[in-house]
């Protein structure tokens, strides 16, 4: 099954990074996020990416086409002319790397990758998400439902502390930072073809018009998550992945 990775928006709330590059090639552990999600996809066997690019996508084209050249020993003859990529641990990875335009709207983006699918199920995240997923349980669970498509819900942990105070302004309950009572989309989708039917055009989110049709329709089915998550939106959270990093990354699942 092949996995699809949205990874062509502009990052704005991450601009200390996204100014000279896309969102998903900002590093951790001096990988890009980009290479930490295709880790946690290639640990469960699935190894043929498609990359949906747009901002600066030329610079993840470039990370992959030179990959041989960043990673491993490289033995250059000039004379004959010859270069040896001296590798011994591969990865398996196949990667279409797709140009879906600069502004175009994530529902535009995954219907201009169509031709890729083959008119097959497919895997879906974002280009700026990690987590300890289980993807063969997701993926099992969404045979099991028939849905049209399965989202992983995940309680991201708050940033603030919460109260209660009463008219005299006597605080009544307080709770430090703790998981959000509310489930949110977490990526990590498991998609069928019949979901193009409900993306008309560019200009259409994925998570507005399409998910809702989807919904209406009956066919969106939940992968509660309640293991580790976390996206990357701002320099904040740059840095608390880079200290994960640095000691216990829990989407670190490969060895």
């Amino acid at each position: 099954m092949k996995v699809v990775i949205l990874a062509g928006g502009r990052g704005t709330r991450l601009s200390e990074e996204t100014e000279a590059r896309p969102k998903p090639m900002v590093e951790i552990g001096g990988k890009p996020m980009l290479w930490h999600i295709m880790k946690i996809y290639s640990h469960y066997g699935f190894n043929e990416f498609i990359i949906c690019l747009g901002y600066k996508g030329y610079m993840i084209k470039e990370y992959f086409v030179n990959y041989f050249m960043y990673h491993y020993d490289v033995t250059v003859d000039l004379g004959t002319p010859r270069i040896d990529i001296n590798a011994t641990n591969r990865l398996p990875w196949k990667i279409t790397l797709a140009d879906t335009g600069e502004d175009t709207l994530t529902g535009g983006r995954l219907r201009r990758i169509r031709k890729y699918l083959d008119d097959e199920p497919f895997m879906l995240t974002y280009g700026d998400g990690v987590a300890d997923i289980d993807v063969p349980g997701l993926l099992a669970h969404h045979q099991d439902t028939g849905a049209l498509a399965t989202v992983t819900t995940v309680r991201p942990a708050g940033r603030f502390g919460g109260l209660t105070f009463d008219k005299t302004l006597t605080v009544r309950t307080f709770k430090e930072k703790g998981p959000v009572e509310a489930w949110i989309n977490g990526g990590f989708f498991v998609c069928e073809p019949g979901i193009f039917n409900c993306i008309d055009h560019d200009d259409m989110m994925w998570e507005h018009a399409p998910l809702e049709e989807i919904t209406r329709l009956g066919q969106l089915n939940v992968w509660p998550h309640t293991g580790f998550w976390q996206c990357m939106d701002t320099l904040r959270d740059k840095v608390y992945l880079e200290e994960l990093w640095k000691n216990v990354a829990p989407w670190k699942i490969w060895e």
